[in-house]
């Protein structure tokens, strides 16, 4: 990999340089023609979301706030008619249709969008081996897995994961309700809120000085040296990315009830904030399968943070790490502090993503103030990161060419949709400290 070659890409010095920009991804494909030659079968998505039907009544059983939905773990979708508004006065723009928000964010269980992946990734690994050892069938009541037997069983047996917080806190609290020993590596950015919370789950809690790709790399060397351990590995597992699409037969059945339909005069456009790529590149690939060429996917990184645009307008995915171009990946936007991204989904994303915003670090907070003022809710600074998405769609050259070529006059028909990924478990203090914080 040539650097010096590299920088003479407009893009790639823009990323360099820090800048806010929108990167209007130039692979992706006409939706009849991908359809052809599909990555994942729509049986692995079916598969997934029947696996956690079947865990329903276990999760019911473990985790009481789910009681309401029957142990299905679903986040509200809700209209932020307000704060849009707010947005079009403060930054002088315009966001047309209709803006939403999709509230990952009060996930139960994990409080975030890894109560999908990770929650998933760790009730599949369970059922494999209670199938294996011939304790489970799949057509018995799995709320049997809440049994003192079952938490004998699971604890000779280890989950490992590297996280920079959300993940960690789904594997680790999923991991604990069934009974395994549980370990998570923990990078630089991990908030302490989320360490402390871990720990007295029981979970044991190692922490690093350096990046989430150190945290990565060290717990995977852990789980390898251990043949009775689990790695739940974020940037190549399809069991993690598998659990994130089920998010999109949700979201359709919330979209009924409501009577939204999308179509060719009706789209869908949506922005999820994207740290390695796994949870919003399997929420991208579950939309796509249901709303297909009607539905328009873009990501939204810190400039601070990169990792997905570098790797995609450079083609070189996990083969480049932010660090290469000289920036850190040092971020206020804890959750998406990665520097190198998952080639696994990156290579999925080049036919179907849209493209991707970045924005500066100041702008999460100020954001997060916005929806707190207008709409009385609160989510982590970096799921705010999908705010500027709908803010600056109509004001970058680059994404307003794309929505006039591909969307025309029905944009004003749209739905737009920001999906929040985390802050239902942040503690007041904390929250409290997010909103009086002001970077420029």
């Amino acid at each position: 990999m040539n650097i010096e070659e590299l920088m003479k890409n407009e893009t790639v010095k823009k990323i360099a340089e820090k800048q806010e920009i929108v990167w209007i991804n130039p692979k992706e494909m006409d939706y009849r023609e991908y359809e052809k030659n599909l990555p994942v079968s729509d049986e692995e998505l079916k598969d997934a979301e029947e696996r956690l039907k079947r865990f329903a009544p276990f999760i019911k059983k473990s985790f009481p706030e789910t009681a309401e939905t029957d142990g299905i773990i679903e986040s509200p979708l809700e209209p932020i008619f307000a704060m849009q508004k707010e947005l079009e006065k403060k930054y002088e723009t315009e966001i047309p249709g209709k803006l939403y928000l999709k509230m990952d964010s009060h996930l139960p269980v994990a409080g975030s969008i890894k109560a999908r992946g990770g929650v998933y990734e760790i009730l599949k690994h369970a059922e494999d081996l209670a199938i294996e050892a011939r304790m489970l069938s799949v057509t018995d009541d799995y709320s049997i897995l809440a049994d003192e037997k079952f938490k004998k069983f699971f604890s000779g047996y280890k989950v490992q994961v590297g996280s920079t917080g959300n993940l960690g806190l789904s594997i680790g609290i999923t991991s604990a309700a069934l009974g395994f020993e549980v370990i998570v590596h923990m990078s630089a950015d991990a908030k302490q809120w989320k360490k402390d919370m871990l720990r007295s789950k029981g979970v044991t809690v190692i922490e690093y000085a350096d990046d989430y790709g150190k945290a990565v790399e060290e717990g995977r060397k852990s789980s390898d040296a251990d043949p009775k351990s689990y790695f739940v590995d974020d940037e190549k597992s399809m069991n993690l990315f598998l659990g994130y699409t089920v998010a999109a037969s949700r979201i359709k059945k919330q979209f009924d009830e409501k009577g939204i339909v999308i179509d060719k005069e009706h789209p869908l456009i949506v922005y999820i904030p994207c740290g390695v790529g796994g949870a919003p590149g399997g929420v991208a690939y579950g939309l796509k399968r249901i709303f297909k060429e009607n539905v328009y996917i873009f990501f939204v990184e810190p400039v601070l943070a990169p990792c997905m645009v570098l790797g995609m307008a450079t083609g070189l995915h996990e083969k480049i790490s932010v660090r290469d171009i000289g920036i850190t990946g040092i971020t206020h936007a804890d959750g998406l502090a990665v520097g190198r991204p998952s080639g696994l989904v990156g290579k999925l994303m080049d036919s179907i993503l849209s493209g991707i915003f970045t924005l500066e670090d100041y702008k999460l907070y100020d954001y997060l103030r916005c929806l707190d003022s207008s709409e009385h809710e609160r989510i982590e600074p970096s799921s705010c990161a999908a705010f500027e998405g709908a803010v600056t769609l109509m004001k970058h050259e680059e994404s307003r060419k794309y929505i006039e070529g591909r969307i025309g006059k029905n944009i004003e028909n749209a739905y737009q949709i920001c999906w929040a990924t985390g802050g239902r478990m942040v503690p007041h203090e904390d929250m409290e400290k997010f909103l009086a914080t002001h970077l420029k």
